[in-house]
């Protein structure tokens, strides 16, 4: 976002993306930006929408909007993907105004995998991407920037001004290196379990509502009538399953590399009999 901005800047993103709910703030404080946000879906939006959340530029009263934010797959929106041509479409509107074009992709492996994209589309059409190697490709710990050469080399002045750096990164590179060789086509697998433990909440008793799921994570509510949805996690931690609520009576599931058949199996059994 600081490669993309100045001070004062306006960048636009959804009302649930991980960029304006979460970091802490990191927006406002690391680049002195503001977040014009849309009222979309599931966290995404169109480009109708992001074109009239463009601030006039010659209107002096109002922030200068100079980035627009796209997270995929989307966590508030319980990993809800993009459909590309609205992408596209999105990309043209930040051409016509001079905006850059930055995309949050922490779980864009799992869009990938459930849409049957490809990197090199996504390379293509931003400006920025940032990815991650720890979410479902199980790596100890690890983030990429992608950009072309002066936006990197300007990233890494930011990086060490900011205390990013870090020594010897060569061993984190390394488990990148074999996750995407190796962990890649398994996030399919994930896919699956989450759907599997997203049809059985459908037919509790106790769940009111379960968000649609297209990928590995499962966003549903606790009917209320039944349990409350601190009932419901003490319930689970009483089996020895540990869960954290979102708040707004919403609970998440996220299904992953080190999640076994045989926890599957257990934890689909664990539900039935709460």
């Amino acid at each position: 976002i600081k490669v993309h901005t100045q001070p004062g800047d306006q960048l636009i993103c959804d009302k649930y993306a991980h960029v304006y709910n979460y970091e802490g703030g990191g927006v406002s404080f690391n680049s002195g930006v503001s977040c014009k946000l849309v009222d979309g879906h599931r966290g995404t939006m169109t480009a109708e929408q992001v074109e009239a959340a463009i601030n006039p530029p010659d209107f002096y009263h109002s922030p200068l909007t100079s980035l627009v934010c796209i997270e995929n797959t989307t966590n508030k929106g319980g990993g809800a993907c993009w459909d590309f041509e609205e992408l596209e479409r999105i990309k043209l509107v930040c051409e016509k105004h001079n905006l850059a074009y930055h995309l949050d992709g922490a779980r864009l492996w799992n869009a990938l995998i459930a849409k049957g994209e490809s990197t090199q589309q996504y390379g293509a059409l931003f400006d920025t991407i940032s990815i991650c190697l720890s979410k479902g490709l199980g790596c100890p710990v690890g983030s990429v920037l992608v950009g072309n050469k002066e936006i990197i080399r300007k990233a890494l002045r930011i990086r060490k001004i900011l205390g990013g750096g870090m020594r010897q990164a060569g061993y984190l590179a390394a488990a990148g290196i074999f996750a995407l060789d190796k962990q890649f086509e398994r996030l399919s697998e994930d896919h699956r379990k989450a759907h599997e433990i997203g049809n059985l909440l459908q037919s509790l008793a106790f769940v009111k509502k379960v968000e649609p799921i297209e990928t590995n994570i499962i966003i549903f509510e606790i009917d209320e009538n039944f349990m409350s949805g601190d009932e419901f996690v003490e319930k689970l931690k009483a089996n020895d399953i540990h869960i954290i609520g979102m708040g707004q009576g919403k609970q998440r599931i996220v299904t992953h590399l080190d999640y076994t058949m045989e926890m599957h199996d257990a934890f689909l059994s664990i539900l039935k009999n709460l």
